[in-house]
């Protein structure tokens, strides 16, 4: 059969507006990208499998429209629904379905069957080649590792050069060690053969190390899409930052809001935060205001360097409530001082330190500490 024609010039593009209604769910979610390696990040049941699925044509939706490379797989206006045969998508599935009777080769070429079979066989050698598999070819899966497994499924996939690939949880199956070792392995795959990818995952930090663009989901919508970068450091909305897990996301209210800067009121303290120079946020005085901190960016300030306000930024001051040992890193959980300020739990701010500022600071036997918080690392949320 033969494969949809590529889009003229230019790099693959994706461009995905889909309608999907299920009993108990709804799926509209609308998104772009180009030339790169999209990751659909957010929690359990959000939708991400589910827009996988419409991408490859698995499940049709009930409104939408699907273009990949220039070329329309689904309209539902023009009444366009490509069958997934000839999507031209290559698909990863989560645990990667392997086929258990087939050999490694057999597997990687299962995709190539309507080729001569001297060019099948020439494909599949060149693919298991360039993901190191090529002592492996005669093997069963059972009889392989599974970071193996996991290139046996990437070779699947890419071996007919689809317009996209299309990865569904592709190291859930793993255990942690690998599961970090692999995720390196796949970006670099990912990077080298320089095919667009949409990668479904519900770990930031694997959404991070493996995408360009990161798009987040919530219960069936998109609430955020942009590059790693500036999701990490400027999520949109207080929900955004609720998905990718954040800590210290906080609420306070605005004293006053300049391009620059702006000033607001939490737990009976002053706080300043630098406003975002290319989109300015300007709430009004006296509402309420979202921001996040992260715990690396609190600075404990040592007794014999003394906590003048006049040489720290956002000086504050507390008690060291509880403590976690995570092995090369502490998480203190501290109680301000905040004389008249109605308690909001047992702790008020999350400050992570190494071990060994844990060690040097005796902050075991020690429990109060000023502390500051540069301007910068105070994060505001738009409302949303």
């Amino acid at each position: 059969m033969t494969p949809l024609a590529r889009g003229g010039g230019g790099e693959p593009a994706i461009d995905v507006r889909v309608v999907k209604r299920l009993p108990g769910f709804a799926l509209d979610v609308s998104w772009s990208a180009s030339g790169e390696v999209v990751v659909l990040f957010g929690p359990s049941g959000a939708g991400k499998s589910l827009t996988l699925q419409c991408l490859a044509g698995l499940v049709t939706p009930d409104e939408g429209r699907i273009v990949v490379d220039g070329q329309v797989l689904f309209d539902a206006a023009a009444g366009v629904d490509v069958p997934p045969q000839r999507r031209h998508v290559g698909y990863v599935f989560q645990g990667y379905a392997l086929f258990p009777h087939l050999t490694v080769a057999e597997n990687v070429g299962f995709g190539l069957r309507d080729r001569p079979r001297a060019a099948r066989r020439a494909r599949v050698d060149e693919v298991l080649g360039r993901l190191g598999l090529a002592e492996l070819g005669a093997r069963l899966p059972r009889e392989l590792s599974g970071g193996q497994r996991q290139r046996v499924a990437l070779g699947r996939a890419l071996a007919p050069d689809p317009a996209i690939v299309l990865l569904d949880e592709p190291l859930s199956a793993l255990d942690l060690p690998l599961r970090q070792a692999l995720r390196e392995d796949l970006r670099a795959i990912l990077a080298e053969w320089s095919t667009t990818a949409v990668v479904v995952t519900h770990d930031f930090t694997e959404a991070y190390r493996l995408g360009d663009r990161i798009v987040v989901y919530d219960a069936g919508r998109v609430i955020q899409a942009a590059p790693r970068a500036d999701l990490l450091w400027r999520p949109a909305s207080h929900a955004v930052a609720r998905v990718m897990g954040l800590r210290n996301v906080l609420t306070g209210r605005v004293l006053k809001a300049t391009p620059e800067r702006i000033q607001l009121e939490w737990r009976g303290q002053m706080l300043e935060a630098v406003n975002s120079p290319t989109h300015p946020y300007l709430p009004a005085p006296d509402s309420a205001l979202a921001f996040f901190i992260r715990p690396e960016y609190v600075r404990l300030i040592r007794k014999d360097r003394g906590a003048d306000a006049h040489h720290h930024m956002n000086l504050m001051s507390g008690e060291v409530v509880r403590e976690a040992d995570f092995g090369v890193t502490w998480t203190l959980y501290l109680r301000l001082d905040a004389p008249g300020a109605p308690a909001q739990g047992d702790y008020d701010l999350e400050v992570e330190v190494p071990q060994l500022v844990h060690e040097i600071l005796d902050i075991e036997r020690d429990r109060h500490w000023h502390f500051s918080i540069h301007r910068g690392s105070i994060h505001v949320l738009p409302s949303g």
